[in-house]
């Protein structure tokens, strides 16, 4: 039996202490496609966090994983639960991809792996993902998914300089159903 976070290309596991380098890349890469504009951080401010992440608690069904390449054992990115409300049923995600490993359907396998566990094992409804609406690829990705757009919140960021749209999507725990395969094993 092969285990429930390995997918074909990637496995998803815990953040580790040494992965801090990888962390800091895909701060790097954000800032790039202007996702994300922040005060440069030092080096050990990103080993600091690993190591916190590395030897942190589980925050239920909140958390961060780091993507690794089955070929190579390298981080290529992370994936994580965030603002998850098992009353209402309902959680909201990220994904990242450094940007040397995208479009090699990282991203898409780790998304799968996460839904699959947040809406079989967690009996969550409903995921929702916020994704800035100049960025082309990640709405792609989340289409071929099976996530439908719910809404546009206009000129709700500011990102290098000026205001953009942030769009809202969601899926449902019948859709993914019926696109993915829900056991997975």
């Amino acid at each position: 039996m092969t285990s429930f976070w390995n997918g074909k290309r990637i496995r998803l596991r815990g953040i580790e202490p040494d992965d801090w380098t990888a962390f800091m890349q895909f701060a790097e890469d954000e800032e790039r496609m202007g996702d994300l504009l922040n005060p440069p951080r030092s080096a050990e401010s990103f080993r600091g966090w690993a190591k916190e992440q590395a030897t942190s608690k589980s925050d239920g069904d909140c958390f961060g994983l780091a993507i690794e390449s089955v070929e190579t054992g390298e981080v290529v990115g992370a994936v994580g639960s965030h603002h998850a409300d098992p009353r209402m049923g309902w959680f909201e995600y990220g994904v990242t991809i450094g940007a040397e490993h995208r479009r090699k359907g990282y991203a898409a396998e780790a998304v799968v792996l996460l839904l699959r566990f947040m809406f079989a094992e967690r009996r969550y409804h409903k995921c929702e993902a916020r994704i800035f609406a100049h960025n082309a690829a990640s709405l792609e990705l989340h289409r071929r998914l099976g996530f439908v757009e719910e809404g546009r919140l206009r000129d709700h960021v500011f990102l290098a300089g000026h205001h953009r749209d942030l769009l809202m999507m969601g899926m449902l725990a019948d859709e993914f159903a019926q696109l993915h395969s829900i056991d997975g094993l």
